[in-house]
């Protein structure tokens, strides 16, 4: 990521419980400096950098979008209220089947990310099968050219949907899935080798969809591949009822136990949901210094339960917060997130002093994002030595007035086309509210007149009385 020397003249910058006026020093795609502001003019470190006002704007550090699936874009809107089995039907019955449509829904993805406060995102991607090289390629193309920081992790397995869910105690026939868990594997050295550069901003992951659609041996070669080559590990866990009850059949104790039995958790993994973890599970997390990624609403829509958030803050377990995908959301904005995920909690306690307040969402969002990535040192704040990963927010927006505390309403409020700069790795991606990396009218147009005809939908229509049974559900 190419960076230019910038210095951000008097923007408001919250410290502790009260905001100042700061001047901001830019250098090399870092922070070299944060000083009060006295209002004089002042020419940046470097002499020949750009100046930018901070007048009526509130400094952040961006935000990680630390759970999506940019893929799922195309289906935004379109899969009925269900839960997330049924919904996993659809999804895979409808997903797109060009690289050109991975492209684009990456492109979006990020674009909605950095004009709700995210300048990281975390893709989760499905990939095209047949073409899974092709969709990695797509997806980081996407990232480089619109210039956000991106960590893509294949979302790989080695059993199919059906095998997802509890059997009930009815026999049934496993298929072979069409990729090996060998072939996966060899699959990941690739992409790590053609695709990872950190220095760029592009990291890949190993990233297996679940335990509940991968074996053993698929779990401990993504253990074994981060650990050769530094990479952070994602996966879902926990998202829902039946995860629960499928993990206890399948091994006969928690699916958090078995993670850190293979040796999966740590300060480097990221889990997305954890809604159905256990006493014992949440310990095991805060002891492996693992990451519970918040998606709440995702799971609102989908039925899933809500994450005992509070709860894992108490007991030390880092947190960040997720969009999902598109088709669960059914949005990529960050701010949402921050406010559904911070007041849902507001009615699991009556002791509102440990509720989420705007300010902690706000450093969940950035220093927990980083956190999650082994970046938290040096990403995540703004402070010198970080990274210039800066957001900058037009406090005179009508969704912004009138001025109370700016943090608290950029959480509470319903802000809306308040980003008016972001910078990554002190790089301008937005200015004036414009993204300026990317053609976003050509985007969105691309995204009007490319329509995909899907066929018949026939997996939910396969899964769904056995759902109903698992789950004591009357026909």
């Amino acid at each position: 990521m190419n960076a230019v020397g910038t210095e951000i003249r008097g923007a408001l910058l919250p410290q502790g419980e009260s905001d100042t006026a700061v001047n901001v020093q830019i250098e090399g795609g870092a922070i070299a400096a944060v000083d009060a502001s006295t209002g004089q003019e002042t020419s940046p470190a470097s002499g020949s950098g750009s100046v930018v006002s901070g007048t009526n704007k509130l400094l952040l550090p961006g935000f990680v979008n630390a759970h999506t699936h940019s893929s799922e874009m195309w289906q935004r809107g379109l899969i009925p209220m269900l839960p997330l089995e049924l919904w996993l039907a659809d999804l895979y019955d409808t997903s797109p089947m060009e690289p050109e449509m991975i492209y684009l829904s990456a492109l979006g993805t990020a674009v909605e990310t950095l004009l709700s406060g995210g300048t990281t995102v975390v893709d989760h991607l499905a990939m095209i099968p047949g073409k899974e090289l092709e969709s990695v390629e797509a997806a980081v193309r996407a990232y480089r050219d619109v210039g956000i920081r991106a960590f893509v992790g294949p979302l790989i397995q080695d059993s199919n949907l059906p095998d997802s869910v509890p059997s009930g105690g009815i026999p049934r026939e496993t298929q072979p899935y069409p990729m090996s868990t060998d072939a996966t594997l060899d699959f990941m050295k690739t992409v790590i080798d053609k695709f990872h550069a950190p220095e760029d901003g592009i990291f890949i992951m190993m990233a297996p969809t679940g335990a509940q659609l991968c074996s053993d041996a698929l779990l401990e070669g993504c253990v074994a591949l981060s650990d050769r080559h530094s990479l952070c590990r994602h996966t879902h866990l926990l998202e829902t009822k039946v995860q629960q009850m499928h993990a206890y059949e399948k091994y006969g104790h928690s699916a958090v136990e078995h993670l850190h039995q293979l040796g999966f958790l740590g300060d480097r993994t990221s889990l997305a949901h954890c809604v159905w973890l256990t006493e014992a599970d949440t310990q095991i997390l805060a002891t492996t210094g693992s990451t519970a990624v918040h998606n709440p609403l995702s799971n609102l829509r989908l039925g899933s339960g809500i994450a005992p958030i509070l709860k894992y803050r108490q007991a030390g377990i880092n947190v960040a917060f997720g969009c999902d995908g598109a088709a669960s959301n059914d949005s990529q904005d960050v701010l949402e997130v921050l406010k559904i995920g911070s007041i849902l909690h507001n009615t699991t306690t009556f002791e509102y002093r440990d509720w989420i307040s705007p300010r902690a969402a706000v450093q969940m969002a950035a220093q927990g994002g980083a956190t999650g990535l082994g970046l938290g040192d040096r990403l995540g704040k703004v402070a010198p030595g970080y990274s210039a990963d800066l957001v900058l927010y037009d406090l005179t927006s009508l969704s912004l007035l009138p001025r109370t505390d700016p943090v608290g309403l950029l959480v509470l409020g319903r802000p809306t086309q308040v980003v008016d700069a972001v910078w990554v790795a002190g790089k301008p991606v937005v200015v004036d509210g414009n993204v300026t990396t990317v053609d976003v009218e050509g985007l969105t147009q691309a995204l009007l007149e490319r329509q995909q005809k899907f066929p018949s939908l026939t997996t939910r229509a396969e899964m769904e009385p056995h759902y109903r049974h698992i789950m004591t559900l009357a026909d």
